[in-house]
This record gives C-alpha cells, structure tokens and sequence, in this order.
C-alpha cells in the first residue's frame, strides 16, 4: 500500500504543476487548459460512484484497480497522437475516467486491510495497517516528482513532461499488481451504493464539514505563490514555505494514528478547523515572514489532521460493503466539487480584495469546525 500511494502522489507531483506546461506548448490558450484541468473535476464527480459502485456490489478492489491502472496508461499514451484543443479534451475525459476512481478504491483497500472498523468511541484504533504512516510516502514522492521533473526538464524541450509522465504510469501498473487482495463482503442489494451511504445523515454532516475545511485551501493553492511574490517573497523563500506545508503534513501522517486513538475522527476534523480559521485569518494580514513559518506548519492540522480523521471517520462509521462508495463520494464532493467551486470562487476574491481574500476562507473553515461540533456530540 507504501507502494501504491507512493506511485499515484509520483504522478499527480508531476502532473499537477507540469502538466499545463505541456498543453501550452500544445498551442492552448488559458481558458483552454482551464478547461481541460476541469474536465478532471466534473469526470470525479460522475464516474467514481459509478466505478465504487461496481466494486461494493463485487467486494472486489485489486481486479479494478489494476484493469483501471492499465487503462489510465493506455488512454494517457494516446496524448501522444493528439493535437488541438478538441482532441485534448476527449483524451482527457478518458483518462480522468480510469485514473480519477483509483484513488477512493485504495483509501478503501487501504482500511479494510488494516482492519479498522470499529465504531468512532473505540479508544484505540484498532487495526494492523497504520494509515497514516502508509500514506506519507504519497507526500515524499509529491514533494520529488515535483522538484525532481523540475531540474530534469530545465533547458528541454515540453515534450519531456508527457514521456515522463508516461513512465509514472508504468510504475502505476506495475505496483498494482501487487496490492493486497483483501475483499470486503459483496451487496445483494442491487439499489445504487452511493444512495445507501447518502441516506446516513452523519455522514451527510461529516461532508459538509470536511467539504468546508478542505475547500478553505483554494486561496493558498490557486494564488498562494502570487500573493507571496506581491509581498516581495523570493521564489526560493516561496518554495520553501510551500515543502514545509508538505513536510508537517508528513509528521502528523507519522503520528496520526495515536492522536486518532485519543481524539476520535470526528475531533481531528474539528481540529483541523480551528487551525484552519486561525491559519487563513493571520495568513490575510500579515507578510512576516517567522509569522507565516508558524502558520505553514498549521498545514498539519488543516489538511492532515481533517483527511486523516475523514478516512477514519468512513472506516468507523460505514459498513464495508459500502466503503469504497463512501470514499469515491468524499473524494468526488469534497476534494472534487466543492474544492473545484472554491477555487472559482477564490479567483474573484483574490481580485477583488487580494489577500483579503484568505478571510473568506477563515469562515469556511470556522463554519466546518462548527459542523465538526455538531458531528462529535451526534451518534445517530
């Protein structure tokens, strides 16, 4: 599973800052490849429940993950034939069809080989496989795939970045042939799976609440960098505040399993949303740069802390034979639509009222620690 999560984050630190590059050497104009980075959002949202449908009714995850690992190469290659806005966009529909389900099915593979299944007051977290600790090596190999395709294609030509791209994809492939092949038990209702998990309302609660405090980042993810650079920053201090966002979000995954044990998954979403409300607050206001170092390090808690407590908090609260639905509508709502709207949102924002706009998302944040509140006192 190290391996799993090390190649898929090997990828997407590749992908997400190169991969524009690639498309504008393509000839697409900006709204163009805004169009074509979307594609992926709107693909999430469609396809997972529909692919976490397949196999919560099969209890399968290895068969899937390793047929859609194949396709995700094979429907990539085809970039290598394409030309033109058009033809980009329709490989990109295909492509995030097969990669975009991939994710939420080893987030349920993940905690069904640990174990951990146990209801939420349980005071240890009950399980052989430490997710936390698994998932960390997704954040280092972020963190290299980023900087190290970023040295490799200094004075190359743009066509670099797809072949690299491409091997990624093998390294895909070959991990997940050997992902283990825990089941869970297979549904013989055959009513959709993600309308099953839907009809829970702590769990529509638990969205809401994640939702709001993941989508608190779009500021930082979208305009981040160009706020910096307006207040002066270097590109070398810049990138340093940026690892060291990733780098605390890599310590609380290394300990993250003991503070699940003393808090519950509800309180570490909770927690993420206070850190989040104090973080975009101060971030609004200040260009101190010991200030933002201290408020980087708030990264563990906003980001890590909350998905740490969302994928327990799934693991806890929903049957088995509904996880990988559960998962693929976490990730399509809270990392797919409400984080694809944020960011929209942001832009106007950040035009209107630059760094004001880290305000903004303080009350998100605030709000979903508000809905944490709520969720940690409900059982029912």
């Amino acid at each position: 599973m190290a391996f799993f999560y090390a190649a898929i984050f090997f990828m997407i630190g590749i992908h997400v800052p190169f991969w524009p590059v690639w498309l504008a050497a393509k000839g697409l104009n900006a709204p163009e490849i805004g169009a074509v980075i979307a594609s992926g959002v709107g693909i999430k949202i469609i396809f997972n429940p529909l692919i976490a449908h397949i196999a919560d009714h099969s209890g399968r995850r290895k068969p899937i993950m390793v047929g859609l690992a194949v396709l995700a190469f094979a429907t990539f290659a085809l970039f290598g034939l394409t030309d033109g806005f058009w033809p980009i966009l329709l490989v990109s529909v295909l492509f995030f069809t097969v990669w975009s389900p991939l994710m939420p099915l080893g987030e349920s593979l993940a905690m069904l080989s640990s174990g951990d299944s146990v209801e939420e007051d349980h005071t240890g977290h009950g399980g052989e496989l430490d997710y936390g600790r698994v998932r960390l090596w997704g954040s280092l190999t972020f963190i290299a795939g980023a900087v190290g395709t970023g040295y490799i294609l200094t004075g190359q030509n743009a066509e670099l970045i797809y072949q690299i791209l491409l091997g990624s994809l093998v390294l895909v492939v070959a991990v997940s042939l050997f992902l283990p092949p825990t089941r869970a038990p297979s549904r013989d209702d055959t009513g959709f799976a993600a309308l099953a998990v839907l009809k829970d309302r702590r769990f529509i609660l638990f969205i809401c609440a994640t939702a709001l405090i993941q989508a608190s980042h779009s500021v930082y993810y979208g305009f981040g960098t160009l706020n910096w650079k307006a207040q002066g920053f270097s590109e070398t201090v810049i990138g340093l505040l940026w690892a060291e966002g990733v780098i605390a979000e890599i310590i609380l995954f290394l300990y993250g399993a003991r503070l699940v044990a003393r808090l519950g998954p509800s309180k570490m979403i909770l927690l993420g949303g206070l850190a989040g409300s104090i973080r975009w607050a101060a971030t609004g206001v200040t260009e101190n740069l010991a200030a933002l170092v201290i408020l980087q390090a708030l990264h563990a808690l906003t980001f890590a802390a909350t998905h740490l407590g969302a994928i327990y908090f799934i693991s806890r609260r929903i049957p088995q034979a509904l996880s990988a639905s559960a998962q693929s509508l976490y990730s399509a709502v809270v990392m797919g639509l409400a984080l694809g709207v944020a960011m929209f949102a942001s832009g106007k924002l950040f035009d209107l009222y630059g760094p004001g706009a880290y305000h903004a998302m303080a009350v998100m944040s605030a709000t979903g620690a508000l809905l944490a509140i709520v969720l940690a006192a409900t059982r029912r």
